[in-house]
């Protein structure tokens, strides 16, 4: 009897023990994550915050903890970690622990200041709009490399670009400048020197294409023009100067959908009215295809330009003054009869 005693309380202990054990083993290596997804683990992300993140995919959140503990992992790394279902706690914790995150794809269309970038680069990244435009201007980068506040904008080039979601102000500022010198590549700069442009200069002219029309057919053609009257220092007499220079005197943004006589005669370095040659600085950001339109210009004789009321976002080009102020005549009776006054 004592026997059979003895022997069923081993047996309940190694039951107990198996349990106790099984239990230990599923919280470390059973299956946990519960679905595909992502958690973003800020700088300074707790225990506590890593754990709301993960309840949403996984079944226990409170085990996360615990077995950090049992591995004596105590500083979760930043970053953006990609969660796959079947994923047991043991590989979340190494998977945090390791700093192994996924680089997230980081893009952006043409802003035209560096207050809207920073604005949009935040939206994608750790760090805030306002340290990123204090990295975008800190003077000591700007003067290093030959910089303005205004000049700044132009080595942000558009596009969608591979870098992790913690990476720094500091760092996406310096990767933004590396990449921009990546663009210009020596076929790049070979025809910034045939047209005599520097590739500040080229992306300035850019930046006016790319104010003047929408319409990337159209871009070589609008490059071309200007680039003529460059050639024959003729006034550019572009438009979207005219309202960088109205909106620079004002000090404030806002829209301007027609051109007055009154501000042809804006006293600014930017009135390409009042100005020969290319403003100071570019007065937005370029894409890609304005800055390659510039580069590879559609050589013809055309100096005059003037919004199309026939196919409209479109122009319609001159190489004479008569042929131009009919067009012109033709808009101005057009955007009458649209009420647009200014």
């Amino acid at each position: 009897m004592n026997k059979k005693i003895i022997l069923g309380g081993i047996a309940a202990i190694f039951l107990i023990g198996g349990i106790i054990g099984f239990n230990y083993y599923q919280k470390i290596f059973g299956k946990a994550v519960i679905k595909n997804g992502a958690i973003y683990i800020g700088s300074n992300t707790s225990f506590v915050d890593v754990k709301k993140q993960l309840s949403e995919f996984v079944k226990h959140p409170e085990n996360f903890v615990w077995v950090a503990e049992k591995k004596k992992f105590t500083k979760p790394k930043g970053g953006k970690y990609l969660l796959k279902k079947g994923m047991n706690m043991n590989d979340v914790v190494n998977l945090l622990r390791s700093g192994n995150q996924t680089p997230i794809t980081l893009s952006f269309n043409n802003q035209d200041t560096l207050e809207k970038l920073a604005g949009r680069i935040a939206e994608q990244i750790e760090a805030d709009s306002i340290t990123l435009l204090q990295a975008m201007k800190d003077p000591s980068f700007l003067a290093t490399n030959n910089l303005t506040e205004k000049s700044a904008l132009g080595i942000y080039i558009p596009n969608s670009y591979e870098l992790y979601w913690n990476t720094s102000a500091e760092k996406f500022r310096d990767k933004m400048l590396h990449e921009y010198n990546r663009f210009w590549t020596s076929a790049r700069l070979e025809k910034a020197k045939k047209l005599n442009l520097s590739k500040e200069e080229v992306i300035t002219l850019a930046s006016i294409v790319q104010k003047e029309t929408a319409k990337k057919v159209e871009r070589p053609i609008v490059a071309g023009l200007y680039l003529n009257r460059l050639k024959d220092n003729w006034p550019l007499q572009a438009d979207p100067t005219v309202i960088y220079a109205i909106k620079e005197v004002k000090g404030q943004d806002f829209v301007v959908k027609r051109v007055l006589n009154k501000d042809l005669v804006i006293n600014s370095p930017y009135n390409t009215y009042k100005n020969t040659g290319l403003p100071p600085t570019l007065i937005a950001m370029p894409d890609i295809s304005s800055i390659d339109a510039v580069l590879n210009h559609q050589k013809h004789n055309y100096y005059y330009m003037c919004a199309s009321v026939d196919k409209i976002g479109f122009h319609e080009f001159a190489n004479s003054l008569a042929q131009h102020n009919r067009n012109a005549v033709k808009y101005q009776q057009w955007i009458n009869q649209q009420g647009i006054k200014r």
